[in-house]
């Protein structure tokens, strides 16, 4: 976790971290996190039915996320969440800890990152920094940055949403 915060270091991306107990869901974020200034994220790992392509999906905490109709959208045939062994081997990170951020351990760009467009109003966003105890904030053009220098392209789209009562 010490090389996450030495790379926003070296490379001037400015965060405000916040300690709190483990967290493993949104309800969890909502009860154990104070209010921040900036966009709750939902992070998904997943990957196609053959596991030759991985994605992190990035949406707004609250948005319950189609993934049969996601894979339609990016040409994935079938999606379904990585086992922990493969977030492990892709992104160095346990379950619980999907970020982002982990993209600084994917240095041969094996993951395809989806970001849901809603999520290009805000000003900021909340993510882990590769583990669940914390909670950074940091502003768009800082992601950015961080995922210009990481060499990351992200696919900009609206991300199918489940029915409420569906």
């Amino acid at each position: 976790m010490s090389d996450l915060y030495q790379f926003l270091a070296d490379h001037h991306i400015e965060y405000k971290r916040h300690d709190h107990p483990p967290v493993f869901t949104v309800a969890d974020v909502e009860r154990l996190v104070p209010p921040l200034p900036a966009a709750k994220t939902k992070n998904l790992f997943l990957r196609d039915k053959k596991g030759k392509r991985h994605f992190l999906v990035v949406v707004p905490a609250q948005k319950r996320v189609d993934i049969k109709a996601l894979a339609a959208v990016i040409g994935a045939g079938r999606l379904s969440f990585g086992s922990p062994d493969r977030l492990k081997r892709f992104l160095d990170v346990d379950p619980g800890s999907v970020t982002i951020l982990a993209l600084i351990r994917d240095a041969g760009h094996a993951v395809e990152v989806v970001f849901d467009k809603i999520l290009g109003q805000e000003k900021a966003f909340q993510f882990h920094p590769l583990v669940n105890t914390s909670t950074l904030v940091i502003s768009r053009d800082h992601l950015l940055q961080f995922l210009e220098i990481t060499g990351h392209e992200i696919r900009r789209l609206d991300v199918p949403a489940l029915d409420v009562l569906g």
